[in-house]
Parts: structure tokens; sequence; C-alpha cells
């Protein structure tokens, strides 16, 4: 059995923040997985399923981001796992929005949500690293997470939600490779050899075809001969 927490703060005020992309992540695993309804237990929202044979609970703390290591606890006590049955899926300053990384263990890097899972289970347990990008200064990060995202974030964030439901099952089996091969497919999918040759062909002044159906017009036009001497030379 695996745990999957996605970090974030409780209620409609937070729900499109910057620090919640935990919560939408687990959000679009239990969409597009077919997970049980979320019920409240161990101060959090909790979805059970199966992906990829394995069982698998989402645990959404909703005990505000600096105390979420009591909800995952508590679970993890109640169903007697280890801090290796545990992924973290949050919220990371220091990756580009967009991107996405795996992690075993670690330290918190100043961030509250995995400070408080830190004090309460040790450090030994998985994460997925979500990137929103930083702000610039440290001074202007607590409003920067805590604000929603930009209109202009919509199409990564969402091809990045979308990647990490499609690699859910492998993350579940610890192939944390297939996983980000499945996220990357979604937030930078491979271009196909069709679309290069047409990008290829639309930079081309000339096709092969217009070069050879211009040679004979073009030696037409050297032709300087007036008609008569064009007509004398026939008899030659």
């Amino acid at each position: 059995m695996k745990l999957f927490v996605g970090l974030g703060n409780p209620g409609a005020k937070y729900a499109g923040n910057r620090h919640n992309i935990g919560f939408m992540a687990l959000d679009q695993i239990a969409d597009d997985h077919g997970f049980s309804p979320w019920k409240s237990k161990f101060q959090a929202q909790l979805s059970e399923g199966v992906l990829g044979g394995e069982k698998v609970l989402l645990l959404k703390p909703q005990t505000f981001m600096n105390l979420s290591g009591q909800s995952v606890g508590e679970a993890m006590r109640f169903y007697k796992l280890t801090p290796a049955d545990v992924i973290v899926l949050h919220d990371e300053l220091d990756l580009a929005p967009g991107k996405a990384r795996v992690k075993q263990g670690g330290g918190h890097a100043g961030h509250n949500g995995l400070r408080s899972i830190h004090s309460h289970i040790g450090a030994d347990y998985g994460r997925v690293r979500l990137g929103i990008g930083h702000p610039g200064h440290k001074d202007a990060v607590a409003g920067y997470v805590l604000r929603d995202f930009a209109k202009a974030d919509e199409v990564w964030l969402d091809d990045l939600l979308r990647g990490i439901s499609d690699g859910a099952a492998s993350l579940a089996k610890g192939d944390g490779g297939k996983f980000m091969n499945a996220v990357a497919l979604r937030v930078a999918p491979p271009r196909s050899s069709t679309g290069q040759a047409k990008a290829k062909s639309k930079g081309d002044t000339q096709s092969p075809q217009a070069v050879q159906k211009a040679a004979p017009s073009e030696a037409q036009a050297e032709d300087t001969r007036s008609p008569m001497e064009k007509l004398l030379d026939k008899f030659k």
C-alpha cells in the first residue's frame, strides 16, 4: 500500500493558490483513475483506489500547511506504513514552472509542510517536487505562494497535472523514471517527423518542383534573338 500526500491549505479561499498544487495533483489522479469519494479522516480528506495493481491512499491534510505532519503521522500509524510507503507531492520554488522532479529523502528546504512532516515521520519519505518558479526575492515568497496561478499558467499547469496522473501507476510501483517520462510526454511532447517536414517546407523559398518549372522560363528569358533570326536559324 502507498500513501500519496498532497500538500495545500483547506478551503475555497486557497483552492487556486500556487501552494495548493499538491492538492490539485491528487484531485486529478482521483478523477482520472476512479478513486472513491473523498471522506474526512485523519484530519484530512482521504480517497482510496488502485494504481497499477497497487492499493493507494490519497491524503489531503486539512490542518493547514504548517501542521501537515499531524495528519500524515496519523494515517501512517493506522495503516502501519513506513516512510518508504509515503510520497508527498508539493510546490517547489526552486524549480521552473511546469518542471517536476522525484526525490527520496533529504531536507525540507524551508518548506513549512515538509518541515512538519519531518517532525512527525522523519525525512525518509518520497517527494514529487512540482515547480512553481520563484518570485525573485525571499521577502516576496509568502505572498507569491498564497496567490492563485495566473491565467498564463493554465496551459502548463494542466499539462503537468495530467502528466502526473498519467504516470501515477508508475509512481505507485516505485518507478520514478517511467513516471517522469509520462510527465515529460505531456509537458514537452516530442515533435513528429511530419510536423518537422512541414515546418521545413514552409521555410523553403522554392520547392524542387518550383525550381524545375522555373528553369525553362529562365532559359527563354536569356534568348535575345529577334523572330526573324529564330526563323532563319530553323533552316540552317
